[in-house]
């Protein structure tokens, strides 16, 4: 197993952090060699820009400002998120990991005559994880219709093998956690990446 990781919280020591390291743990105990992709720490620029746009389609191109991105990607077999949901999506940073990593015949093939629609790119990844932490409860993400999730597992997912192995836990109302709340959160993360493994 290869297992990326793409792990995103500004600040060090954060309970995200805590999660990441739990998933680590268990795919190092498990054998799997694994690449940590901490987009904060790297200072990852999130803002697709012109010359890249220029550049979207044309495949011998549109991997030059992100190549280690890319090779990652093309590399692992298990794509694991670790990141906390604001505004109900995704961290503007993992949004533009998304927009600039995720090209095209890398991560999917354009439309074209024979095909009227986007086709996969990412049949290689067999295993897809989101790790999650909410402000709101599961009541009102699930009202708002809980966009980051759709866009990593519906999108994203797309996008991987078709019968993709996915995981997902989330500790929801995470602005008024306990140390209760949190400690049985990390214990459903391990669970959780017990079960994904298995």
């Amino acid at each position: 197993m290869r297992a990326l990781v793409v792990y995103c919280h500004p600040r060090k020591g954060s309970f995200t952090s805590a999660v990441r390291d739990i998933v680590v743990a268990k795919l190092d105990a498990f054998g799997a060699e694994v690449r940590v992709s901490d987009l904060y720490a790297r200072e990852f620029l999130p803002v697709l820009t012109d010359s890249e746009l220029e550049l979207y389609e044309d495949p011998d191109r549109n991997t030059d400002a992100v190549v280690t991105d890319v090779e990652d990607l093309k590399w692992c077999d298990t794509l694991i998120f670790v990141y906390p949901t604001w505004w109900y999506g995704l961290p503007a940073i993992l949004k533009g990991w998304l927009d600039r990593v995720f090209v095209p015949e890398v991560a999917f093939l354009m439309p074209s005559p024979e095909r009227r629609t986007i086709a996969r790119g990412l049949s290689h990844i067999t295993r897809l994880g989101v790790f999650t932490t909410c402000g709101a409860s599961r009541w009102l993400t699930f009202i708002v219709g809980a966009p980051g999730k759709r866009t990593l597992f519906r999108g994203v997912g797309f996008l991987c093998a078709p019968r993709c192995k996915k995981a997902f836990a989330a500790h929801y109302l995470m602005d008024s956690s306990t140390p209760t709340s949190r400690k049985a959160h990390l214990d459903r993360v391990a669970k959780t990446m017990d079960r994904f493994l298995s």
